[in-house]
């Protein structure tokens, strides 16, 4: 393929650009659900994005109630569902309490279900597919499996992954194992569509057929996401290559430290004067010295991405 031929776009079910979207607060902590409209809306209709995934890990579920998370859900879904897909991240370790949030998720009006392997009582591959399995039976909508060993102790092997494919319900996988011969291995064999839940991924998923991604930088930079994909899918593999370079500070800063993507995606969004509010305990917010990091950070990688933009494409080798 060379430099401007235009690859065949692959499925993507759960959308292209998805944004890890954080959960907004008010100032006393409570869920803000006029914040999380807003902060949705700019994300769909300012940011390019064409889907959302709510209450994941930068979302703030292990601190969200079963009500909020509801809450939130409905929220967004009435303020930008008709134009963007809304995956409702309902995994836990409780098979039974999975399957009640799936069902929730599904009456609340949520598109699709990002389903984590179970965490901390690290069941072997047979009990992870079963209880998998059980919460894609449980409702009617499209689920995407959370492969994140490093989170959870547990991965996803590529042998449960090709079986847990052959479920009807079960679509998608949101890559964050860093193992990219796994990852390559059930794209080959299957047609999971694969999802690059880490930001520093996403171009080389793309080239390997990936869908897209489920990028948590995006929530304070969509649209050079946005800019990324849509220099790739247009046969524009130098310029996406530049564009994936030029993410590079801002990636670093957000996910590469020892702070959590909640903490600085809500810091960089209180700093851009979007709705995100505090983060909750055991969760320490960003400190001043921290976000003006995180600012600089962002403003590197804008710039390079405007000069991305603007270079020359290379020329067409013969």
């Amino acid at each position: 393929m060379n430099a401007m031929t235009t690859p065949c776009a692959p499925a993507a079910p759960f959308g292209r650009l998805a944004v890890a979207m954080i959960t907004p607060f008010t100032a006393d902590g409570e869920l803000d659900t006029d914040g999380a409209q807003q902060l949705a809306t700019h994300l769909v209709d300012d940011g390019g994005c064409d889907a959302l995934v709510l209450s994941g890990t930068t979302g703030e579920s292990p601190t969200t109630s079963d009500a909020e998370k509801e809450a939130l859900l409905r929220a967004v879904v009435e303020a930008v569902g008709d134009r963007a897909r809304i995956t409702a991240g309902i995994g836990t370790s409780d098979t039974r309490h999975t399957v009640a949030l799936a069902r929730g998720a599904e009456r609340a009006g949520a598109h699709g279900l990002l389903v984590v392997t179970p965490y901390y009582s690290r069941p072997t591959q047979e009990a992870v597919s079963h209880h998998l399995r059980t919460v894609a039976d449980a409702t009617g909508l499209p689920v995407m499996l959370y492969d994140i060993p490093g989170r959870t102790g547990t991965a996803l092997t590529a042998r449960a992954l090709l079986r847990l494919a052959a479920h009807p319900r079960i679509m998608a996988v949101k890559d964050c194992a860093y193992d990219p011969l796994k990852s390559a291995k059930v794209l080959a064999a299957t047609d999971l569509a694969y999802y690059a839940g880490c930001d520093e991924q996403i171009l080389p998923l793309r080239a390997l057929g990936g869908s897209g991604c489920v990028s948590t930088a995006a929530n304070a930079a969509p649209r050079a996401v946005r800019a990324l994909l849509d220099a790739y899918d247009s046969g524009d593999t130098a310029g996406a290559a530049r564009r994936q370079l030029a993410l590079v500070p801002l990636i670093e800063a957000v996910t590469g430290g020892e702070n959590p993507g909640t903490v600085t995606a809500k810091a960089l969004l209180n700093h851009l004067g979007l709705p995100a509010g505090p983060v909750r305990g055991p969760l320490l917010a960003a400190d001043a010295e921290l976000t003006s990091r995180l600012a600089d950070a962002l403003q590197t990688t804008l710039d390079r991405t405007a000069d991305a933009e603007t270079a020359v494409p290379a020329a067409v080798p013969g």
